[in-house]
């Protein structure tokens, strides 16, 4: 049996989580079952793509990620399965898989479409999360093929992702991305995004906006608590957070930010 982790906008007030993982254990009851996050923004796509991009190195390969952000449910919408890296993400086709798309080659693409591997013979219009993507794991993890699940597809919804412009002067602008739980700023300019600016001006600063962050630091503990500072944090790319405190707050500022290496 498999793991299946889930990763949903759905929070914990609810039944919800528990009634797909009822369902899969139905079927697969040794699956191993993973909760990442129930806390992604409501309907946030980019924020549940870029959960899904981070946690797929971790896992090993056999596993499936369910992730159920769908604020198009019930519509003409799809349901996808795609496999990365020997993973499989069912998930709405609505971006969510779209930062694994740019970094991982495609193993496979399947529109999930066969309603014998669904719940009853009239999923809930409301609750696909329960009556379509979860017995659909559940049927994976307990050794049903992926070409089961429906037919190929070579259409995937890929979200207008924002990408790094580089000038002339060799300064690189970007902009956030992704506010953890922390109040961490990630932004979309990665290690090597930063390798040509940082080799043409080693002191370059980081500006967050019109507001001087600073050098690159190593770690946090460089600098003061409360002062803010900039590092290339865990996932690899460039982060702004204030030490023992939230740079989201301190500079009141969220997702779009726009970021300068200079």
């Amino acid at each position: 049996m498999a793991i299946v982790t889930f990763t949903t906008d759905f929070g914990q007030h609810d039944h919800y989580v528990a009634a797909m993982k009822g369902v899969v254990l139905q079927i697969a009851p040794k699956s191993s079952l993973i909760d990442v996050t129930h806390q992604i923004e409501r309907h946030n796509a980019l924020q549940a793509a870029f959960i899904i991009r981070q946690i797929l190195p971790s896992f090993p390969r056999g596993t499936i990620h369910v992730a159920v952000i769908d604020p198009g449910v019930g519509t003409s919408r799809r349901i996808v399965a795609a496999q990365y890296a020997g993973q499989i993400i069912i998930a709405p086709d609505n971006g969510i898989v779209s930062l694994v798309h740019r970094d991982a080659p495609l193993d496979a693409l399947r529109e999930v479409a066969n309603r014998r591997l669904f719940v009853g013979q009239q999923p809930s219009a409301t609750f696909h999360g329960r009556d379509v993507m979860a017995p659909v794991a559940g049927h994976l993890s307990r050794g049903a093929k992926l070409t089961d699940v429906g037919p190929a597809t070579d259409r995937l919804e890929i979200l207008d992702l924002p990408t790094p412009r580089r000038n002339p002067d060799r300064s690189i602008e970007g902009e956030v991305i992704y506010v953890d739980g922390f109040g961490n700023l990630v932004t979309n300019l990665g290690r090597e995004d930063l390798a040509q600016t940082f080799a043409a001006r080693p002191d370059a600063h980081v500006w967050l906006g019109d507001r001087d962050v600073g050098v690159l630091r190593q770690t946090y503990g460089q600098v003061e608590p409360d002062e803010a500072l900039a590092l290339i944090g865990s996932v690899d790319a460039l982060e702004i957070a204030v030490n023992r405190g939230s740079a989201a707050e301190h500079f009141e500022v969220d997702i779009g930010a726009a970021v300068v290496v200079r």
